[in-house]
């Protein structure tokens, strides 16, 4: 019984299964049916809005065709237009032509009429004046040659006298007129710069918090200051005046270098020689630095620009040089300025003013290398302008400026004039202090021409020289025998008063780092 029932129980499932199946095939039949129709129905829809956008496409075609079409007609019909006016015009110009061409057929007969008459009243005149000349010969008893010889002859005279006076008369008001001219030129250019003079002197002092830095300063047998002095160049003189110390030394840098590192070791408190040393180098970068803002400022108070950095070192240095007692960098942008307003006044182009400025300024730049160059100032500097980019007219005018060459520009002869109109102004130059500088100058090139001098410094005014020479050339013997050659040559080359010690130092010094 059991059994059966699992029978009867399994066909059921069997049965329903089947049954299942096949339903489920005939809905999945169905479903498809539907699907193919709909999809069928888009089909036509979309055939259908293809045809209509096609339709539509073709009927805003067929519209823009026949606006162009129109357009294009319009277009013939103006240009049919055009050419019938045209045409008109021609016919019009033609029968002018025509018109004219008779009226000149006319004219041309008439003409060829007046002609003929023409000739025969020439041919009546001629025989006139021959009648006539005839008839003057016979009476005057010269003939036609003889009195057009002598016309000419009183015309050419009379002519010569004439423009001789008025030459005369000529030259005479040009040169006044040239010397009022000049006079205002250079009044007006001297008036559109005035410059303050500045006057070198050869002694700098540096205030002490009080008397017991003086012997801070002088150190321990006096090793601070001979250190100091062989370091800079400058003599440091400590009792002349109370609550100060007074630096000598004819050559500027070095009496501001010695100042600066005065200042600071006596700021710091610290003095001893390898502080001295320390601020001494680091003193000497400081200038370096001042000399390069010189220049640069100096281009800049000029409005100059595009010029070499070595050569704006070289301008700057010149506010360490004097010429005659008168500050070099003061006078050349004085005369750059001058030989720029020489420019302007004489009606030259702003290029030409500017030229004339870059050569005013850079005039006197061969003072700061001649002690190491051959030759004189004007050609030292025109040679350094040239190595370092200027132009050709520059370099002519730098080199022409003490008529070193011949001035063959007007740029040149402006630089001229510039310059003489700085130094003659009153006051502005001092003979003597110049000459004093060029003794301490030659005295200590005759010390460098000698070998294995590293440094020589004139000190004492002049009275005594320090020369440094370096240890691994010159032993002691060659140091002894030195100092008595330069004396020697001192005696042969120069002239001056009293007596110069001279002082040869040979030290060794042997560094080494600790780690």
């Amino acid at each position: 019984m059991t059994m059966a029932m699992v029978l009867v129980l399994g066909s059921g499932i069997i049965a329903a299964l089947a049954v299942g199946w096949l339903v489920g095939r005939w809905q999945m039949r169905r479903e498809f049916a539907r699907t193919h129709q709909r999809a069928e129905a888009i089909l036509e829809a979309a055939r259908h809005e293809a045809e209509a956008l096609k339709a539509a496409k073709l009927a805003e075609v067929e519209k823009v065709l026949k606006a162009r079409e129109e357009e294009l007609e319009r277009r013939l019909k103006r240009q049919e237009e055009k050419f019938e006016r045209l045409e008109a015009r021609l016919l019009k110009k033609e029968e002018r032509l025509e018109q004219k061409g008779v009226e000149l057929l006319r004219a041309e007969k008439l003409l060829k009429d007046d002609l003929q008459r023409l000739g025969e009243l020439i041919a009546q005149g001629e025989a006139l004046l021959a009648g006539e000349r005839k008839r003057l010969e016979e009476l005057s008893g010269l003939s036609a040659e003889q009195v057009k010889e002598l016309l000419v002859q009183q015309v050419e005279e009379e002519a010569e006298r004439f423009f001789a006076k008025r030459i005369r008369q000529i030259k005479e008001r040009v040169e006044a007129e040239a010397e009022r001219e000049a006079r205002k030129i250079i009044a007006t250019a001297i008036q559109r710069y005035a410059a303050d003079e500045v006057e070198s002197t050869t002694m700098s002092h540096v205030p002490l918090p009080n008397e017991e830095y003086k012997g801070r300063v002088i150190g321990k047998e006096g090793r601070n200051i001979r250190a100091f002095e062989a370091l800079t160049g400058v003599e440091v003189l400590v009792d002349d005046t109370p609550d100060a110390i007074s630096l000598s030394c004819f050559h500027p840098v070095r009496r501001e270098i010695a100042r600066l590192a005065m200042e600071k070791l006596l700021e710091d408190g610290r003095i001893h020689p390898a502080q001295i040393k320390k601020q001494v180098d680091k003193a000497k970068e400081r200038i370096a630095q001042r000399i390069k803002e010189e220049g640069q400022k100096a281009l800049f108070e000029l409005g100059l620009d595009n010029m070499h950095p070595a050569l704006v070192e070289l301008v700057g240095r010149l506010s360490f040089r004097t010429s005659y007692g008168q500050n070099q960098l003061r006078h050349s942008i004085e005369v750059a300025y001058l030989a720029g307003a020489l420019a302007a006044e004489l009606g030259l182009d702003v290029t030409m003013q500017k030229l004339a400025k870059r050569a005013g300024l850079l005039h006197d730049i061969g003072k700061v290398v001649d002690h190491k160059v051959e030759g004189s100032h004007g050609l030292i500097s025109a040679e350094m302008a040239r190595r370092y980019g200027e132009p050709e007219e520059v370099v002519h005018a730098i080199a022409a400026h003490n008529e070193d060459v011949e001035a063959r520009t007007i740029l040149a002869v402006i630089v001229q004039t510039a310059d003489a109109l700085s130094a003659a102004r009153p006051g502005a130059r001092q003979e003597t202090f110049e000459a004093y500088v060029q003794r301490l100058q030659a005295l200590e090139e005759i010390c460098h021409s000698f070998p294995g001098v590293e440094e020589a410094y004139a000190i004492q005014a002049g009275r005594e020289v320090r020369i440094m020479v370096r240890p691994d050339e010159v032993d002691d013997d060659m140091a002894a025998k030195l100092s008595y050659d330069i004396a020697r040559c001192i005696e042969e080359k120069m002239q001056y008063p009293g007596e110069i010690k001279v002082h040869v130092i040979r030290e060794t010094k042997f560094i080494e780092t600790a780690k």
